[in-house]
């Protein structure tokens, strides 16, 4: 099963470590807003860690792709 699905690794670190913390809303949605609102007041360490938390998205769309892509080969 882990072969047919080969981003559920990603998936799963993706839903944990992209979204964390979770409350008052997901620490990930609250940067991209803030930097589609001007990113008036964010530091180095604010895109540094809207990279850390985004880096699980890119993993889970680049394995995704891969995967669609393998299964686009052997048909």
């Amino acid at each position: 099963m882990i072969k047919k699905l080969p981003f559920l690794t990603p998936l799963i670190v993706s839903l944990t470590l992209g979204l964390a913390p979770f409350t008052p809303e997901p620490h990930l949605l609250g940067k991209i807003q803030w930097v589609f609102g001007g990113a008036i007041g964010m530091g180095w360490i604010d895109f540094f860690d809207l990279l850390l938390h985004g880096a699980p998205w890119v993993w889970l769309l680049f394995s995704m792709f891969q995967w669609s892509l393998s299964l686009i080969k052997s048909t």
